[in-house]
């Protein structure tokens, strides 16, 4: 029941987010509790997705007039894992927001923009970045060390015209740089609200992504460690039946009726699928 509870509460909660006047008591709280010269009209939240070490992404979701722009999310594949294993929160929220404020200038400036600095991806689609836009408020999730890795970026790049906070999950705590002490949000409080929706959105963001990657890489090399089994009958394979698990699950028959296989190959294919111990296929 209490579940139930908290779903309808939730449920209840994102309508009313869709309201205006709701929105407007939302960003007005948020501009009077962080001190800021005007309402964050465009809030930009970062998050760092990293699981054992591997496939570490970052995510940066945003969200103009209160509700969320999909069309301008984007992912930031975290650079230095090969070799060196995953970086920790706070060099990762550095790299990230160093990316994409440096883009910002270029984009500001009318210079060329790095090359490779962004994975840009939204809803399922690529689309133009858009980084000559600022957002009047950065989000970071965390408390002081990611706020202060953030910062750093910023401050390195002599951006001063950009707001900052870090919002931390275990008592949702809203620090500012340089503070000692965070400022509390009243709880219940529209302005904490939309707070947490772009701090959760973020990481649902990061997740989703970092899922995807790792699944691809996984599938990647069950089938590369399969003899002689090019990439073109590794797609014809995943694009007939689907995945890994499939294929596993299929009869010597069944492999051997894809185009291009033929019964020598699909019994390669059988014998070493069943000779791995690979993970679960996640798909």
């Amino acid at each position: 029941m209490r579940r139930n509870a908290e779903q309808a509460l939730t449920l209840h909660r994102t309508r009313r987010a869709g309201d205006l006047t709701t929105r407007s008591q939302a960003l007005r709280e948020i501009q009077e509790a962080l001190a800021l010269q005007e309402a964050p009209l465009r809030i930009e939240c970062y998050d760092i997705s990293t699981t054992q070490g591997t496939h570490q992404v970052g995510s940066m979701v945003v969200f103009e007039d209160g509700l969320p722009r999909t069309s301008e999310y984007r992912h930031f594949v975290i650079r230095g894992e090969a070799g060196e294993g995953a970086r920790d929160d706070t060099e990762a929220i550095h790299e990230v927001l160093s990316r994409r404020f440096r883009r910002y200038l270029a984009d500001r400036d009318g210079t060329p923009a790095p090359s490779g600095e962004v994975t840009a991806e939204a809803a399922g689609e690529v689309t133009k970045p858009r980084f000559a836009y600022p957002p009047n408020l950065v989000v970071v999730d965390g408390g002081p060390p990611q706020v202060a890795a953030a910062a750093r970026a910023l401050a390195d790049l002599g951006i001063v015209d950009v707001s900052l906070c870090g919002l931390a999950k275990r008592l949702e705590e809203v620090w500012l740089p340089g503070e000692d002490y965070p400022v509390i949000l009243q709880r219940g409080s529209q302005g904490l609200y939309l707070m947490q929706r772009v701090r959760d959105e973020a990481h649902r963001f990061a997740i989703r992504h970092h899922r995807d990657r790792r699944s691809r890489g996984m599938t990647a090399s069950v089938l590369d460690d399969v003899p002689g089994l090019g990439p073109t009958r590794r797609t014809a394979l995943l694009v007939h039946f689907g995945s890994v698990a499939r294929i596993r699950a299929a009869s010597l028959e069944e492999i051997a009726a894809v185009r291009g296989m033929g019964v020598r190959t699909a019994t390669v294919v059988r014998d070493a699928l069943t000779a791995q111990t690979a993970p679960e296929d996640p798909r």
